[in-house]
């Protein structure tokens, strides 16, 4: 048996603090290990390669946009396999910069191994078992598969196979409604695939906002045929293509969608039966997640979990900062609590959409509605909205009607990833106000200036839900 002062299962965001923690003690050993290839789920087939396919997407979409200014363009034929080699060839080069890295540190023991629990602080990962006093996981997670009679008999597409493709599927379904789903219907049908989606929900994106879930189906219809409140039923192989049965979940109505492929994008699971907890007296939820306290240690002492593995809140700078708690608590000694409240979040979709803290309801059930406003403005209202020839993109602030406090923000808009910037920080400070940005220069014309006109364009949330009817953005709110 080999022993460690650290093992890392998962070499995404449990490795932030590796480095530092070798560079403070010079004989730390540390045992790496990951049954997938090296960087995390981010890199190797989340986040970086789905925003380098969806980027191309997006140019698609502008140029088509081009003949509202006088541009007479257009995207001519699109070579998909140039697009996919540019994403997989950057994707390979990181990938094998950190393996390279991992093999040639002397300190560091790299298993490429699957790792499992045979007692508490022991591992088996291959051949080997190895030991340490404290261990870090960080295991990612994994495309959740939902039980449809019939899925498992015919070749499908999850976010993770979907990246190997070579060529341009005419036509695809997409099993699914949320953001996965969002984000490549918006790359296959920028393509020219023939996109078809089936949401369970009675909302796209049921996440979001319902007005923002109301318009982002709105824009998104022009490019994709969207359904929601299906619930699939079977799929099957005909000599046509890929045959998708639903039902709907109201009426009773059956859909039959025939593709050339099936995506099926409803969720993440976990990837912790694999570890075998049990062995290690960690406890796990009814979902399969490893349980964690406040502080992100598990049930056994100085066993820390975190990332994808507590099935919290699947994001990757969730992740760097639950592995920052976890470093000040497991290596500094410190006692600090994982901070979730005001976790950002975007859809790359087109429109693009961001939020970070409550929602509507959510701030409703903790203050009443009689002490929160809703601050309200449309892109198009603004000199660089009416450039862009924008239409009824909109952003949303939510805030205590007292204090002015800042509870949560969500737009649907161009470059909403980036806008939402201007907030996100505010919601860290001790009092939440709104003071900086209501007092703060906007360049002008610039599309910030929408963030700023929301916040003095605030009104009671009975107003503001008269003006979501008259947008037609209430439909089942």
């Amino acid at each position: 048996m080999k022993e460690y002062d650290l093992i890392v299962v998962g070499t995404g965001s449990g490795m932030n603090y590796v480095y530092p923690m070798m560079d403070e003690n010079p004989d730390l050993k540390v045992a790496v290990v990951d049954k997938d290839e090296p960087g995390g789920i981010c890199l190797t087939r989340g986040c970086i390669p789905s925003k380098m396919l969806l980027y191309p997407a997006e140019l698609v979409r502008d140029i088509q946009k081009a003949n509202a200014f006088g541009i007479h363009a257009y995207a001519g034929s699109i070579d998909f396999k140039a697009v996919m080699e540019r994403m997989r060839d950057s994707v390979s080069k990181n990938i094998e910069d950190i393996r390279s890295a991992y093999l040639q540190n002397k300190r560091i023991d790299y298993y490429m191994e699957t790792a499992e629990f045979t007692g508490p602080y022991t591992m088996k990962v291959g051949e080997e078992t190895i030991t340490a006093k404290m261990i870090f996981l960080s295991i990612g997670s994994k495309p959740a598969i939902p039980p449809v009679r019939g899925l498992g008999d015919v070749a499908y597409l999850t976010s993770d196979t979907v990246l190997a493709l070579e060529e341009l599927p005419a036509s695809l379904a997409i099993i699914g409604g949320g953001y996965i789903a969002a984000e490549y219907g918006h790359f296959f049908s920028a393509m020219g695939s023939k996109v078809t989606i089936i949401g369970r929900n009675p909302f796209f994106l049921p996440d979001e906002e319902p007005e923002v879930s109301t318009l982002a189906k709105r824009m998104m219809s022009e490019h994709m045929t969207i359904h929601t409140n299906y619930e699939v039923l079977e799929v099957s192989s005909s000599e046509e293509g890929k045959k998708v049965i639903a039902r709907n979940r109201v009426t009773g109505e059956e859909l039959v969608i025939v593709a050339s492929e099936v995506l099926v994008a409803t969720g993440r699971s976990s990837n912790a039966d694999i570890l075998k907890p049990e062995n290690a007296g960690i406890e796990i939820d009814s979902g399969g997640w490893i349980k964690v306290n406040e502080y992100l240690e598990t049930s056994a002492k100085n066993v820390w979990a975190f990332g994808d593995a507590t099935g919290r809140y699947l994001f990757k700078h969730v992740a760097n900062h639950e592995s920052t708690v976890v470093y000040y608590n497991a290596v500094l000694g410190k006692k600090v609590k994982a901070d979730y409240h005001a976790v950002p979040h975007a859809v790359f979709s087109y429109p693009e959409i961001a939020g970070v803290g409550m929602s509507e309801a959510r701030a409703i059930e903790a203050y009443g509605e009689q002490n929160i406003i809703i601050g309200f403005y449309r892109f198009d209202e603004t000199a660089k909205g009416i450039a862009m020839a924008l239409q009824d993109e909109f952003v949303k602030i939510i805030l205590e009607t007292g204090t002015q406090k800042i509870l949560g923000a969500h737009i649907i808009g161009p470059h909403a990833s980036v806008l939402i910037h201007e907030i996100i920080p505010l919601l860290y400070t001790a009092d939440q106000s709104a003071d900086p940005i209501m007092h703060a220069m906007d360049i002008h014309p610039s599309l910030s200036e929408v963030i700023k006109r929301a916040f003095y364009s605030r009104m009671p949330v009975s107003e503001y839900h008269m003006i979501m009817k008259g947008l037609g953005l209430e439909e089942s709110m």
